[in-house]
């Protein structure tokens, strides 16, 4: 598939739901919800990115582009016509670029701790020098740097399996596939004149202490998505749907089962 082998988790059956991780994670991210969401009907279809997990691993730079067209066949590989999708943080951005390229494959957004901003210079410096650090040294003196912002720094302290899962996620990324995606993300586009086309409804889900991609950011962005609805989720970091994931399935499935009730004919 566009000259790369990618490896996803392919679970349930009935409305098909797209689930895009973030960096630098792969697909397991989704555990959870993968299995609450094949025990309430839907297909939970969970890849890991191109130069993560299991997924073949490009050298140089990986585009937001190039990951949604790797989608977008991934989709006509299953046979899939449009779908709902999830993305969290890269994820989201992914997902946004996914509408903005295939608009009619797509039936629902979820943006978890998305920020749909281009980079700054200073951002873009930034990212170029990380890219540089993970391909030159590995994953394991960033994984051990970024575990308090992926996570709350109470949760990491209270919810130590949990924040275990999430360090061991990032060491076991491949460098050069995370520092591929960091150098794309350095030139990702400006997603903000987007929002105002989206049709599609959306969810808006954000972390009360994301630091990252803080709230007033998600409620600045549901402003401009004229079908959409904001769940924030209180207790959360950057990854909420594992810090909470209660209430985080609660507010995915309410979504998603309104969008399938409004796709049924």
């Amino acid at each position: 598939m566009r000259d790369i082998d990618v490896r996803y988790a392919d679970h349930g059956s009935g409305h098909p739901v797209l689930l895009l991780h973030g960096h630098p994670f792969d697909h397991t991210l989704w555990h959870p919800q993968i299995h609450t969401l094949a025990d309430h009907g839907f297909r939970a279809i969970a890849p890991d990115l191109r130069g993560y997990g299991h997924s073949t691993v490009v050298e140089g730079t990986t585009c937001l582009d190039t990951f949604a067209r790797d989608l977008c066949a991934l989709l006509d590989h299953l046979q899939i016509p449009a779908t709902s999708v999830v993305g969290t943080s890269m994820g989201g951005q992914i997902a946004l670029e996914l509408y903005r390229l295939f608009p009619d494959r797509i039936d629902s957004l979820t943006l978890v701790a998305t920020d749909p901003r281009p980079e700054s210079p200073q951002g873009h410096q930034r990212r170029h020098e990380l890219a540089d650090r993970l391909a030159r040294e590995g994953m394991q003196g960033y994984a051990d740097e970024m575990i308090v912002g992926m996570m709350s720094a109470d949760n990491v302290r209270t919810m130590a399996h949990t924040a275990a899962r999430v360090h061991t996620m990032m060491c076991q990324a491949p460098p050069q596939g995370a520092a591929a995606a960091l150098r794309g993300r350095a030139r990702r586009p400006d997603h903000l004149g987007l929002l105002r086309h989206i049709s599609a409804p959306a969810l808006l889900v954000v972390g009360d202490q994301d630091a990252f991609t803080p709230p007033d950011l998600t409620e600045a962005m549901h402003l401009k998505i004229a079908d959409s609805v904001v769940a924030r989720i209180d207790g959360a970091g950057h990854t909420p749907n594992l810090e909470r994931p209660e209430a985080f399935d609660r507010a995915l499935l309410s979504f998603l089962e309104r969008v399938r009730a409004d796709l049924r004919p």
